[in-house]
């Protein structure tokens, strides 16, 4: 019996071993992938959330959306707050006006165009938090990681406020002092950790085209 006969397409030549169906790669080439399967494709680098590991976001995560509503309520705050203090200023301008009907030497004419400077000033900073916070509502969609970081900038200033009040709110011993503040709290809480969290983060590092 001899080995390795050429015309016998049964016969296995000397020294050759058994690969069991699966072609085998020449000598000097690098197998791809194991029994003959692809390699597996590249992981990517913008995070794990959601829909499983190495997938980039294809939705906005639920906490962001939380604090992007939280940044849009608190808008309305300031946008009220900000007319407030406006309507303010033109009662402190009118009763300075009055006041100085009754001489120019009256105390009352001083402190009514003080109170009017300061409450224009005030109306002026509401509205651009307002505006502020109304952009950054907004650019949660489109933003990079300027929009991230400004935004857990803003989010931490505004938890140290309603924490400066909650303190205050607390010492006065009024419930009422209380709930607007620690409402405050929550709020700066969410708005600063949405973008750190790793789905935020993944949200912000996503490739945009």
């Amino acid at each position: 019996m001899s080995f390795g006969d050429p015309n016998n397409p049964y016969g296995q030549q000397q020294g050759q071993q058994p690969g069991y169906g699966y072609p085998q790669a020449p000598q000097g080439v690098p197998q791809q992938g194991g029994y003959g399967y692809p390699a597996a494709p590249p992981v990517s680098p913008y995070g794990a959330y959601p829909g499983g590991p190495g997938q980039i976001p294809q939705s906005m995560p639920g906490l962001l959306m939380t604090a992007r509503v939280f940044l849009y309520l608190i808008s309305a705050v300031q946008i009220i707050a900000g007319l407030g203090y406006i309507y303010v200023a033109s009662i402190a301008s009118d009763a300075s006006e009055i006041a100085s009907d009754y001489g120019s030497d009256n105390p009352f004419e001083d402190l009514g165009n003080a109170a009017a400077g300061i409450s224009i000033v005030l109306a002026l900073v509401f509205l651009g938090l307002a505006a502020l916070s109304i952009t950054l509502g907004v650019k949660f969609g489109r933003g990079g990681q300027g929009v991230r970081i400004t935004t857990v900038v803003y989010g931490a200033l505004g938890t140290i406020v309603g924490a400066i009040g909650l303190f205050i709110g607390l010492d006065s011993g009024l419930a009422t002092a209380v709930i607007f503040p620690l409402i405050w709290v929550v709020f700066g809480v969410i708005i600063t950790l949405a973008p750190v969290v790793p789905s935020g983060t993944a949200w912000f590092s996503r490739p945009r085209y």
